[in-house]
């Protein structure tokens, strides 16, 4: 026995009764993408540089042995810091007190024969002029005793070095700063043509950077170096003001000014040297360390803005989402210039007020709707 059929009235009855279940199902809108956006921004911004420079001491003084002798003590610790004066090496002063007596005992005698040469003039000048004596014998005296001053003037300045040398054999710092390692050890022979110092002591507050600069850049802030390099306060102008990290991402809190512009570009390297110089009260920075300096090298005037994360690279062309009145988006390819503070100047294609996508790029494209909040929101 057969299915029973199901009839033409009774689907005509199922329909009137359910009149949605029998319409052919039409797609539903697509919802809005939820982004975030920012408007484009206008207001003056300044244009930093960096560039990779080095700590240097502002005086690097490399202490060496000015006489010769043996190494007999070290008188300071190493990597301390140390005055002006300080007593930094001893090198054994017993032949060196010899050297001053026997100069000493020198210029006695030279003393001495400078008073005979002196009694002889006065006794022969009367004698000559009553012809008891020859001239040439007058004569003779008076050389022997302009011989005999030459001569004690030669022992004094004898002396004077031989006392000299004995003072340097007590090694003291010129300048307050820190002092390094030893790089010679007690008991070796040390002197004044040893090409290797004693040790360097380094004057670190203030401390220097030293930074190569583009011809580039130098051209483009040259009247702003030159009037930090006269001498502008950076305290009281940010403009006139370094910014500097260290090898750990951190920025060290006393802004620099530029005090050294060289003379000249390096012809191999297409650079100039610039110094800076930071306040280093605590000793913190050292020579030799890397350095990140940071630096305002233009103006730009009513520029317009926006977050970097908004604008994308593609395939060399830089884009940006632009959400429209009737939140829908537009891809528009936009000229970009430089970073400033986590914002991007944008030179073309972006008006003021434009709203911009900052979060949610990856889930857009063109003529689809967003629904956008302010980024942060």
């Amino acid at each position: 026995m057969g299915r029973p059929s199901i009839s033409a009235a009774t689907l005509v009855v199922s329909c009137a009764l359910a009149p949605l279940a029998c319409k052919p199902q039409q797609p539903g809108a697509a919802a809005a993408i939820p982004v975030q956006v920012a408007e484009v921004v206008q207001r003056d911004v300044p244009i930093k540089g960096e560039w990779i420079g080095t700590t240097q001491g502002t005086v690097d003084a490399e202490i060496r042995a000015q006489v010769t002798g043996y190494l007999i003590a070290q008188n300071y610790q190493e990597g301390r810091i140390v005055k002006k004066g300080d007593l930094l090496f001893t090198i054994d002063p017993r032949p060196l007190r010899a050297a001053l007596e026997q100069a000493r005992g020198d210029l006695g005698r030279a003393s001495a024969q400078l008073e005979k040469t002196r009694q002889d003039v006065a006794r022969f000048t009367p004698l000559a002029k009553e012809g008891a004596v020859s001239q040439r014998e007058l004569d003779d005296a008076i050389q022997a005793n302009r011989a005999a001053e030459a001569q004690v003037q030669a022992q004094k300045a004898s002396v004077d070095k031989a006392r000299l040398d004995v003072e340097f054999a007590e090694i003291r710092s010129p300048i307050n700063g820190v002092v390094g390692t030893a790089k010679r050890q007690l008991g070796e022979l040390v002197g004044p043509g040893d090409p290797q110092p004693l040790t360097t002591v380094s004057q670190v507050d203030p401390i220097r950077v030293s930074f190569p600069l583009a011809e580039r850049d130098y051209l483009r802030f040259a009247d702003r170096v030159n009037q930090v390099g006269a001498g502008a306060d950076p305290r009281n102008d940010q403009s006139a003001s370094l910014e500097l990290f260290l090898v750990d991402g951190r920025q060290y809190p006393e802004p620099g000014r530029v005090i050294v512009v060289n003379r000249e570009i390096d012809q191999r390297t297409g650079t100039i040297e610039v110094k800076g110089e930071f306040p280093n009260p605590n000793y913190t920075l050292r020579p030799g360390q890397y350095a990140r300096v940071r630096a305002i090298v233009d103006v730009r005037h009513q520029a317009l803005l926006v977050p970097e994360r908004a604008v994308s690279d593609l395939q060399g062309m830089e884009q940006v989402a632009v959400v429209g009145s009737d939140n829908k988006i537009e891809l528009r390819t936009v000229e970009a210039g430089p970073s400033s503070g986590g914002l991007r100047v944008i030179e073309k294609g972006l008006a003021p007020g434009d709203r911009v996508v900052v979060e949610g790029l990856q889930k857009v494209r063109a003529g689809v709707t967003v629904d956008p909040k302010p980024v942060g929101g």
